[in-house]
């Protein structure tokens, strides 16, 4: 207990200087990009600045404490304002702010300037996941939580990279100046990779510009470090850096997939999948992305999320085209999000035909995709 209470009294002068040179993270981190590196310099600096104004300050304070002690016979000198004095300290606090400005300037100059960049992405946040866009790819992905609901209640072991774990991460080039755009569906998001220093919020509305240039492959990873909601501990974003030839590999993989998919959904429309498949699937979309709000069992948050078991529109025959809506649509001014754009039209008739027969509700209803597709696009109300 000492020890802790000693170090943390300490922390504030010696910590960062101390975990520079171990493995301790107690440090900002270093990063792995250039402008990662800058901020860290600028730190450093800054830093080292604050630590020998305070051995200057406290060490002028206690000479004076102990050499002008009552005890050896020192005497309280009477002097009114010297203009000297007033100016030293006054000029040199302000040289001292110049020379920390100057490399702090062009550090910020160095951070927002998103010219000449080779590749951008759109990062669109909404409560609670991303939506990545790469503009001139025609590839676009939502990236959610994937650390399982078992492991959050503590019901399962929990993974090292536990609440840190997406289903679809950022995909990136190495060498490349990555510039993003970023904005949001509803509340205030912020995207943050400390290793690529990298922090700007998402404003619903407006358009905010970061870039990025990665040195070394690998797996980064990040949260949203704005407060908004009540998940906003479970909005983590996980980047994959490639080297050019994978990530190319990856993109035309990933274009291939997503254009196959697309061609997939298009032959549903005459297709009628059967309850069991319809219900299989749909439980898994709605333990996915539904129960984190309506819960397990359907019964909702008393105040903030409607119950979908044993009432409302789930359980009423007559109101299937009104339930398909409110999921693909969402509702104004709630928390109810558009699930239209994030799922396919596979996975949007069976998460409904799920909850339309789960928990007892048993209407009998089967939600078939080309349905979903008429509420889409807004032929059938």
């Amino acid at each position: 207990m000492m020890r802790q209470l000693f170090y943390g009294l300490l922390g504030g002068f010696v910590l960062p200087a101390w975990a520079e040179t171990t493995s301790m993270p107690l440090n900002m981190t270093q990063g792995v990009t250039g402008v990662s590196q800058q901020v860290y310099s600028l730190h450093m600096t800054i830093f080292y600045i604050c630590v020998a104004i305070g051995v200057v300050v406290f060490g002028v304070m206690f000479w004076a404490i102990i050499h002008h002690r009552k005890s050896r016979g020192a005497v309280a000198a009477s002097f009114h304002e010297s203009t000297k004095v007033e100016l030293l300290w006054t000029l040199i606090p302000f040289v001292i702010l110049i020379v920390m400005a100057i490399p702090a300037t062009k550090t910020l100059l160095a951070m927002e300037d998103t010219t000449q960049s080779d590749l951008t992405i759109q990062i669109t946040g909404s409560q609670w996941k991303w939506h990545y866009t790469y503009f001139g790819e025609d590839v676009s992905f939502y990236s959610n939580l994937a650390t399982t609901q078992a492991q959050i209640k503590n019901e399962r072991q929990k993974r090292e990279n536990y609440l840190l774990e997406v289903d679809h991460p950022l995909v990136l080039p190495v060498g490349q100046k990555i510039r993003f755009l970023m904005t949001s569906q509803d509340v205030i998001h912020s995207w943050w990779v400390p290793a690529f220093a990298v922090k700007k919020d998402a404003n619903p509305g407006f358009i905010n510009e970061a870039w990025t240039r990665i040195d070394e492959p690998g797996i980064y990873r990040g949260q949203c470090a704005e407060l908004c909601g009540k998940d906003h501990g479970f909005m983590p974003i996980v980047v994959i850096a490639k080297s050019q030839a994978d990530y190319d590999e990856w993109l035309q993989v990933t274009k291939t997939a997503q254009r196959v998919a697309r061609e997939e959904e298009q032959r549903l429309l005459d297709m009628e999948m059967p309850m069991d498949e319809l219900m299989a699937m749909g439980e898994k979309v709605y333990n996915t992305r539904c129960a984190v709000c309506h819960q397990v069992n359907g019964q909702g948050l008393p105040g903030a999320f409607p119950a979908l078991a044993g009432e409302g529109i789930s359980m009423d025959p007559g109101k299937k085209l009104e339930h398909i809506s409110v999921v693909v649509h969402g509702r104004n001014g709630t928390a109810m999000q558009a699930f239209g754009p994030q799922l396919s039209l596979k996975e949007l008739a069976a998460v409904i035909t799920y909850e339309r027969n789960a928990w007892g509700n048993d209407t009998g209803d089967t939600v078939q995709a080309a349905e979903v597709q008429a509420v889409l696009k807004g032929e059938e109300l």
